[in-house]
Order: structure tokens, then C-alpha cells, then sequence
């Protein structure tokens, strides 16, 4: 069960990352659990930082 919850989690980072990359808002974030938003937010913040350094 912790694998699927994390791999789960480890989705939503992805998913996040790929949104940020690709210059979507925040407030597009699909998840509404706390656990999976945060992950999500967390993966979107770090593109965001990832973007500035190479732009």
C-alpha cells in the first residue's frame, strides 16, 4: 500500500513539473487531496526555478 500512495505522490510531482515547464498557473492544479496538491504545487515551483535558470 505505501508503494502505490507513493508512486501516486510521485505522479503528481511529475504532473506538476510538466505544467510548470510548459508556463501553466498554479491554479490549474488538477488534485484536491492536501498530500497530492502539495506534490503537485512542489513539482510546478521547481520548474518554475528551473525555467528561470535557463531562460
Amino acid at each position: 500500500m505505501k508503494r502505490q500512495k507513493r508512486d501516486r505522490l510521485e505522479r503528481a510531482q511529475s504532473r506538476g513539473y510538466q505544467a510548470g515547464l510548459s508556463g501553466k498557473s498554479k491554479e490549474l492544479c488538477p488534485y484536491q487531496s492536501i498530500n497530492a496538491r502539495s506534490e503537485w504545487l512542489g513539482g510546478w515551483r521547481q520548474a518554475m526555478e528551473d525555467r528561470a535558470v535557463t531562460a
